[in-house]
């Protein structure tokens, strides 16, 4: 596999309960920047995308929006992007986030954040792009998914081995290094 160059975030656009998410994704995005990385994300200044926004640029990695039109219309882009797209729609802009991106991070969020992080598991799991994918755990905020995943399997839909197709990390440095030596299960969806 190439070597991560860009990483696409997907995250809330609150900031959620407390000081606790707010400061993990401003340690993520320092440790996205320290290891000479960039992102590509949602493109807003708003919520938790905005705070990893700015600790990118502040810790001197590379920023780059993708942000759809209606959200630019109502000011939510973020003015000191080192790139900024503008497109029509949300299915454009996750398809050019994909693009664009070498792996994928999902810290925690609403609907849109796991709708986002869900499809490039699905297309993983597919065949249909091979890039290492992993949740940012936040004070375990993934693990109730992780027991939905775990309840898949147990009722089999889900292969075991796809439970493994994904870095589920509480640590921005750990993640990051193991979404860099992450390798495919290539093991079929079909039980």
């Amino acid at each position: 596999m190439p070597r991560i160059q860009t990483i696409a975030v997907f995250c809330g656009s609150n900031t959620g309960r407390g000081d606790r998410y707010t400061d993990a994704a401003a340690a993520l995005g320092s440790a996205i920047a320290q290891a000479g990385l960039g992102i590509v994300y949602g493109g807003t200044h708003k919520g938790l995308m905005g705070v990893l926004a700015d600790a990118v640029i502040d810790g001197g990695g590379h920023a780059h929006g993708v942000i759809t039109e209606r959200l630019h219309n109502k000011g939510h882009s973020h003015p000191r992007l080192h790139e900024s797209e503008i497109v029509p729609t949300m299915r454009q802009r996750k398809a050019r986030m994909a693009e664009l991106a070498d792996a994928f991070i999902a810290l925690p969020g609403g609907i849109g954040t796991l709708e986002e992080f869900m499809e490039v598991w699905t297309l993983n799991q597919l065949g249909e792009i091979d890039k290492p994918a992993g949740l940012y755990n936040i004070a375990r905020f993934y693990d109730p998914l992780m027991a939905l995943i775990d309840h898949m399997i147990a009722e089999s839909f889900l292969p075991a081995a796809h439970r493994e197709s994904i870095v589920v990390d509480g640590d921005p440095g750990s993640l990051i290094t193991h979404l860099e030596e992450f390798e495919r299960v290539n093991v079929s969806k079909w039980l």
